[in-house]
C-alpha cells in the first residue's frame, strides 16, 4: 500500500477504529458535547444576574439564587469533567494500545517484512506518530462540542443584536480563513521536525548499540560532533515549527480582545438607547472567548488531521504493501483477566516427522536455495553443513517462515503446512539464530522471556545450555543484569542464554543454526552430550563443526544453494568431494 499511496483516507481509517467501541466513543461523545456546552448556561445565568443587579440596584432573593445557581452550574460541570477525563483517558488508551498491538504484530507475524526504517525511526512512530492519531480522534469530541457550543452562542447573540453579532463574528471568520491557509506550513513544519527527532533517536540507539565498535575505532569525538550536528538540525526545525505556532496562537488571542474593542465600540449607542442592557454586554464578553477559541481549535484540528495522514503513512513504511486491513483490525487488548497460557503441548499429538519437498528460495537470479529436500523424523539428530554462502541459514529460515519460498510444499507428520511462520513455532520447533538477540534484563528473565518459573525445568535449560558454571561465577547468579544486547556476557555466553531459552520451550523439534561459532570446542562438545542425554530429542542443526558432525544420524552437504550430498558422514566422506573439502577445512 500504502507506503506509494499519494492520499491516505484519514477520516475511514479514524471511523474503523471508533468502531472498535463504539459505545464508548458515544458515551465520551456525550460527556464532552455536555462539557463544552454548559458555559452557555453560565452565560445566560451572568446575563440575568447584571439585569436584575441594574434594575433592583443591589442584593434581593433572586440575585443570591442566581450565585447560588452558578456555584451548583460550576460544580456539575467540574464533576462531568472529572468523568469526561476518566472516560477519554481510557478511551485514548484503547486506541493507541489498539494500534501499537496491531503495528507490533503485524511486524512479529510477518518477518518477510522489510523494514526500511532505522531504530529510531520506528521507536518515534510507536510513541509519537500513534499518540498523533490517537489525539486526532480525542479532538473530534472537541470540535464537535465546541462547534455546537459555538452554533448555540451565535443564535443567542443574535436573538440580541443582529448587526453587533455578525460584526464581532466577522474577525473570527477571517481567523478561521487564515488557520486554513496556515495549516500546510504547520504541516510541513511539523514533519520535518518529526523526522530530524526520529534522525536524532536512530543515532542515540545506533551509538548504544555500537559503543565498542566506536571505542575501538577511537570515533569518540566524530560521533559526538555527528550527534551535535543532528540535533542542532532538530533544534533549527523544533523552533520554526514553535515559533510559527505561535504566531498562529497569538492570532487566535488577539481575535479576542479585538472582539472586545468592537462590543465596547458598537454596544454605546444601543445601551444609550435602551435596547442593549448591560446582561446583553456581559453575555457577548462571556461567549466571545469561547467563540475564538473555537476559531483558533479549528486551525488545529487541521493541521493534527493533516499531521494524521503523514503518521498513518510512516506507520506504513514499517510494514509490508497492503496491510491496513491487520493494522486497524478489532483485537483483544487483554486489559483484564488471567494471563493468556503458553501453547502447551497436546499430549494426544505426536511428532513424527517434519519434511521439506523442492523447496526454492532465491534472493535474486542468483542466490539463495533450489529444490531442497530434507526429511527430519523423531529422534533424528541432522546435520546442514557446507561453506559460507552455500545456503543453510537460507534453508533454515526458509522452513521456518521467516523468508518466503517461491516454490516447493513442507510437511509437518505427513500433512501439508500453509502457514509455517505460525505453526512451526513453540511448542513444535524451538529455534535458535545464528545471531541471538538478548533484552536489557537478567539472565532468568531473558531465559523464560514471559514463561512460568518452574525451577526443575529452568534448572534443566541453563544445564543443557552449559551456562550452569557461568552462573554459579556470577555475583548475582542467574539474576544478574546482561546489558543491552547482552553486552556484559561474553559472545559464547550470549549464545548459550539463548539456546537455554531455547531448551526452556519444551519442544518437538530443535534448530540450531551455527551456534557453535561463538562456542569453544570443549563447550561445544558438552552441549551436544548433554542434549544427546534427553531422551528422544530431535534437531535439526547448521554446523560443520566435526562433533557435530561425527553424532549426526543425516548429514545435508549444500554448495551453491544446492545439495550436493545426503547421508552418514563415512560414506560422504567417500563419495562427496565438497563434504571432504569441508571436513578438510575444518580441521
Amino acid at each position: 500500500m500504502k507506503s506509494k499511496k499519494e492520499k491516505i483516507p484519514v477520516l475511514e481509517y479514524i471511523g474503523k477504529m471508533i468502531m472498535y467501541r463504539p459505545w464508548y466513543y458515544l458515551l465520551n461523545c456525550f460527556l464532552w458535547i455536555t462539557i463544552h456546552m454548559f458555559p452557555l448556561i453560565p452565560g445566560l445565568i451572568t446575563k440575568r444576574f447584571f439585569e436584575v443587579l441594574e434594575k433592583s440596584g443591589g442584593l434581593n432573593s433572586e440575585i443570591l439564587s442566581l450565585m447560588a445557581l452558578i456555584l451548583v452550574v460550576a460544580l456539575t460541570r467540574s464533576i462531568i469533567i472529572a468523568m469526561g477525563g476518566r472516560v477519554d483517558a481510557n478511551h485514548r488508551f484503547s486506541m493507541s494500545g489498539l494500534l501499537r498491538r496491531n503495528l507490533l504484530e503485524c511486524i512479529i507475524n510477518n518477518p518477510l517484512i522489510e523494514n526500511k526504517t532505522s531504530l529510531g525511526e520506528s521507536m518515534n512512530c510507536f510513541r509519537d506518530d500513534i499518540e498523533e492519531i490517537e489525539t486526532v480522534i480525542s479532538f473530534t469530541l472537541d470540535i464537535i462540542g465546541d462547534g455546537l457550543f459555538a452554533l448555540g452562542a451565535l443564535i443567542i447573540l443574535l436573538t440580541i443584536n443582529v448587526k453587533v453579532t455578525l460584526f464581532i463574528f466577522a474577525p473570527l471568520v477571517i481567523v478561521i480563513l487564515l488557520s486554513q491557509k496556515a495549516m500546510k506550513y504547520i504541516s510541513k513544519y511539523r514533519t520535518t521536525a518529526r523526522e530530524a527527532t526520529g534522525d536524532v533517536s536512530g543515532a542515540i540507539g545506533e551509538i548504544f548499540t555500537g559503543i565498542q565498535a566506536i571505542k575501538i575505532s577511537g570515533s569518540e569525538k566524530y560521533i559526538i560532533n555527528n550527534l551535535n550536528n543532528l540535533n542542532e538540525k532538530r533544534m533549527k526545525y523544533m523552533v520554526r515549527d514553535k515559533i510559527f505556532v505561535n504566531i498562529m496562537d497569538a492570532i487566535y488571542e488577539n481575535a479576542v480582545t479585538i472582539g472586545t474593542g468592537f462590543i465596547l465600540l458598537l454596544t454605546g449607542k444601543y445601551m444609550l438607547e435602551g435596547s442593549f442592557s448591560v446582561g446583553d454586554f456581559s453575555l457577548f464578553l462571556y461567549y466571545l472567548p469561547f467563540v475564538a477559541d473555537f476559531a483558533g481549535f479549528l486551525g488545529e484540528i487541521f493541521a493534527r488531521y493533516q499531521q494524521g495522514g503523514i503518521a498513518f503513512k510512516r506507520m506504513f513504511k514499517l510494514l509490508d504493501e497492503n496491510m491496513e486491513k491487520e493494522l486497524l483490525a478489532h483485537n483483544s487488548l487483554y486489559l483484564k483477566g488471567e494471563l493468556i497460557e503458553e501453547k502447551c503441548k497436546q499430549e494426544d499429538i505426536e511428532f513424527k516427522s517434519l519434511e521439506v519437498k523442492e523447496l526454492t528460495y532465491k534472493y535474486n537470479e542468483t542466490s539463495g536455495i533450489e529444490n531442497i529436500n530434507l526429511r527430519v523424523n523423531k529422534g533424528d539428530f541432522v546435520v546442514v553443513t557446507g561453506r559460507i554462502g552455500a545456503g543453510k541459514t537460507t534453508l533454515i529460515k526458509s522452513i521456518l517462515g521467516m523468508l518466503p519460498v517461491d516454490s516447493g510444499k513442507i510437511y509437518l507428520n505427513n500433512e501439508e503446512v500453509k502457514n509455517n511462520s505460525e505453526k512451526l513455532t513453540p511448542p513444535t520447533v524451538a529455534y535458535t539464530s545464528q545471531n541471538s538477540n538478548l533484552f536489557s534484563d537478567t539472565i532468568k528473565n531473558n531465559v523464560l522471556l514471559g514463561l512460568k518459573d518452574e525451577g526443575e525445568k529452568l534448572e534443566q535449560a541453563i544445564y543443557s545450555a552449559v551456562l550452569d558454571r557461568d552462573i554459579k561465577n556470577f555475583k548475582d547468579g542467574i539474576d544478574t543484569l546482561i546489558g543491552s544486547k547482552g553486552v556484559k556476557l561474553s559472545g559464547g555466553q550470549r549464545q548459550r542464554v539463548a539456546v537455554a531459552r531455547m531448551f526452556a520451550r519444551k519442544a518437538d523439534l530443535y534448530v540450531f543454526d551455527d551456534i557453535s561459532s561463538a562456542l569453544d570446542i570443549e563447550t561445544e562438545i558438552k552441549l551436544w552430550d548433554r542434549m544427546f542425554e534427553r531422551k528422544n530429542i530431535t534437531a535439526l542443526v547448521v554446523s560443520n563443526r566435526h562433533v557435530a558432525l561425527k553424532n549426526a544420524d543425516k548429514i545435508l552437504v549444500m554448495k551453491d544453494g544446492k545439495i550436493e550430498g545426503q547421508g552418514k558422514l563415512e560414506e560422504l566422506l567417500k563419495n562427496c568431494e565438497e563434504m571432504r573439502q569441508i571436513w578438510g577445512l575444518e580441521a
